[in-house]
């Protein structure tokens, strides 16, 4: 039977906190590179977490460049060359709903699941890969996420697209 993964996320600001697993391992990081005049954030995948777990692919690091006043620019996966408009890592297929779709770098689109206190991820099955949600006020995180085995291969894309939606509801930004 297969463990699911539990890390941790510590700060409340989807600009600027950081993920551990139970055992205090820094799993992935989120900070500021550049504020000004567009601010550059970055997510990084720890090495020492991520050489705990095998299956994991995909690159370590993921880049977001704001626009103008902070609306939405690009996304950089690593070292890649290409840039990738924001908008399409959380579109809306239907007016009114809360699920945004995206594409992984595999071709493959998965969708979040978005209500107040949680995010769940699931593949184009409806299977789910990874659940973000708010932990309980005594705890001395501010939320976690329950990766499942399968989202393991894909853990970067999961987290960047994770967090482009929390940026997103406190930038209020209009889905596309």
């Amino acid at each position: 039977m297969s463990t699911d993964y539990v890390l941790h996320q510590f700060g409340d600001d989807p600009f600027n906190n950081f993920y551990k697993d139970p055992e205090g391992r820094a799993a992935f990081t989120i900070s500021p590179q550049a504020p000004n005049p567009n601010p550059v954030i970055r997510l990084t995948r720890e090495a020492a977490w991520a050489q705990q777990h095998p299956s994991i692919m995909g690159p370590d690091n993921s880049y977001f460049y704001f626009g103008p006043e902070n609306k939405p620019g690009y996304l950089v996966y690593g070292n890649n060359k290409n840039s990738i408009l924001m908008c399409y890592f959380w579109r809306q297929k239907r007016e009114g709903s809360t699920s945004r779709y995206f594409i992984t770098q595999s071709g493959r689109e998965y969708k979040w699941r978005i209500t107040d206190s949680q995010m769940e991820c699931v593949d184009g099955h409806g299977r789910p890969l990874a659940r973000w949600e708010l932990s309980d006020p005594e705890a001395d995180y501010h939320a976690q996420i329950t990766i499942k085995p399968a989202g393991l291969t894909i853990i970067t894309e999961i987290l960047t697209t994770l967090v482009l939606n929390r940026m997103a509801q406190v930038l209020q930004w209009e889905p596309m």
